[in-house]
């Protein structure tokens, strides 16, 4: 992987919030491209309950201060940054008072999920491909995280299909076990749809639960990978009628070599 550019985009990434099979692989992936030569760039929301001080986050300012339209809103974008330590690898935030600022990430207290993670979703997607912009950086790889993470492949192959900077770059989604019941906002496709993006392109989002938001992701993405062990079954089928590559589950013992593999034989190939 020595000198290929891949952009990480992810709901969770530790140390930043708890070890979760999302988190440690949104670490782990990385710390092996790095390690290999490559460059790498992380991108992450900064939910309210990182702590701020002891993570050393600040701000960017020469990429903040630019307003995202979201369902007919300006939204203004903060981007903030961070080292991780010892590893070299730097994590950018996406933040926005509105969206980030509480101290939680998904759910509430009850476990409910805020009525405003379609929104949300909206935004980190936007936010990520806008702050790559300013950065003029050309990823060969982008590789998906996370159903918040989800929307991204659909907005860079449609709301941002002319960008030249992303023309080349090749899309991965992972796949990882069922991460919520029920479904966002029933009105998450009206709000896409005001993007100018067509019906046909957000058919899974007239219900957008887990399953569809990933089905979102994959049917805009060039390679899947199966990253859970107990992914719902709706998905597997779905994935195996895919004529993209598929990457089956790999352990964390395993997934070095065959991510390797899989990038260089399967998604750059």
């Amino acid at each position: 992987m020595k000198d290929k550019r891949i952009l990480y985009v992810s709901s969770e990434v530790i140390p930043y919030l708890p070890e979760t099979e999302i988190s440690s692989m949104s670490f782990e992936a990385p710390r092996m491209v790095n390690n290999q030569g490559g460059q790498i760039r992380i991108f992450m929301p900064r939910f309210g309950n990182i702590n701020e001080r002891r993570h050393q986050l600040h701000e960017v300012i020469r990429l903040s201060g630019m307003n995202l339209v979201i369902n007919d809103l300006d939204m203004p974008l903060i981007i903030k940054v961070a080292s991780i330590p010892k590893e070299r690898m730097q994590v950018y935030f996406i933040d926005n008072e509105d969206y980030f600022k509480r101290k939680a990430t998904l759910t509430d207290e009850e476990g409910n999920l805020f009525p405003d993670n379609d929104e949300r979703a909206i935004f980190f997607a936007k936010g990520v491909i806008e702050t790559v912009k300013k950065l003029n950086w050309s990823p060969d790889i982008i590789h998906v995280n996370g159903w918040l993470s989800s929307l991204l492949p659909l907005y860079l192959r449609n709301y941002y299909g002319n960008e030249p900077l992303f023309s080349s770059a090749k899309i991965v989604t992972s796949v990882y076990n069922q991460d919520f019941d029920g479904t966002l906002d029933a009105s998450m496709y009206k709000k896409v749809l005001f993007d100018g993006l067509e019906n046909e392109q957000v058919k899974h989002l007239k219900k957008p639960s887990y399953v569809n938001l990933m089905k979102t992701a994959v049917d805009n993405s060039d390679a899947a990978i199966i990253a859970g062990d107990d992914i719902p079954e709706e998905l597997k089928k779905y994935l195996g009628k895919m004529s993209v590559p598929v990457l089956e589950y790999k352990n964390r013992e395993e997934f070095a070599q065959a991510y390797q593999e899989f990038y260089q034989n399967k998604v750059l190939s």
